[in-house]
């Protein structure tokens, strides 16, 4: 029997953004690639049964299991989280949001209402044809955000997301996990497997950096392996509590008493 055995016959979802490949790329089953906000509307209709989700959602509906042990997590700059802006953080009326994420709009929304007090209006990015001026700031994540990077060296000011969070909080910023349906049999035996797929993912993230194509494989390396953490132990579940208690003060989740569930 493989270490991935109980994923068989599973129905799973997973992003496509270079920072899941090591948590993913092992696995030989069928995977249903899609945006993160989308996942979590998918696992909570039921239609797959395991998935990456932004770890708003997990606090959102924490009666869904979270493995343990596995996360896209980061301690200090992460890269492709950033608020991108030509004005002072204080002068920002307006923010862009990417709308493939939830994570990262609502921990932007806690960033500057917690610590720099400021509530800007928020509205949807036309990411295609988006760029920050003025007053106006620009949200992105994922590949997208690197690329933006690429061609944007300056002129611009970046908030760096986890940057900024480990500077207020001194806690790493968990970004995703994985989630997996209740009624789903076996879940220990599930949560060890995506603990295998991701063991044997950070044992090959340099073979991962050199063959995946969208960006330089030396980046790639960098990226995944300076920028990006794989844990979730416990400082990381710290920042989730910190996280998860930003989001009542604020009203951008139900005050709720149900504990996280660690499988």
């Amino acid at each position: 029997m493989t270490p991935f055995a109980a994923l068989r016959g599973l129905r799973v979802g997973c992003v496509q953004y270079l920072n899941a490949k090591p948590l993913i790329a092992p696995y030989d089953g069928e995977v249903v690639f899609e945006h993160p906000a989308r996942l979590a509307d998918l696992l909570a209709a039921g239609e797959i049964n395991v998935a990456l989700v932004p770890a708003f959602e997990a606090l959102r509906q924490p009666e869904f299991p979270i493995v343990d042990g596995v996360a896209i997590a980061s301690r200090g700059p992460v890269h492709s989280v950033f608020l991108a802006h030509q004005c002072g953080v204080g002068e920002l009326r307006v923010v862009a949001l990417d709308p493939a994420s939830r994570t990262s709009s609502n921990l932007t929304r806690c960033l500057l209402a917690e610590f720099h007090g400021l509530r800007p209006v928020f509205e949807p990015s036309s990411q295609s044809t988006e760029s920050p001026s003025g007053d106006r700031g620009l949200l992105l994540i994922g590949n997208q955000a690197i690329r933006f990077r690429e061609v944007n060296r300056e002129g611009l000011r970046y908030m760096d997301l986890g940057e900024e969070w480990l500077a207020r909080t001194g806690l790493p910023f968990v970004y995703a996990v994985w989630q997996i349906r209740p009624e789903v049999r076996n879940i220990e035996a599930v949560a060890a497997a995506l603990r295998a797929v991701k063991a044997a993912g950070v044992r090959r993230v340099r073979e991962i950096a050199r063959l995946q194509r969208e960006f330089d494989s030396e980046f790639a390396e960098r990226y995944l392996t300076s920028h990006i953490q794989f844990g979730l132990k416990e400082e990381e579940k710290k920042g989730l509590a910190k996280f998860r208690a930003l989001l009542q003060k604020h009203g951008l989740i139900a005050p709720s008493e149900v504990p996280l569930r660690f499988v």
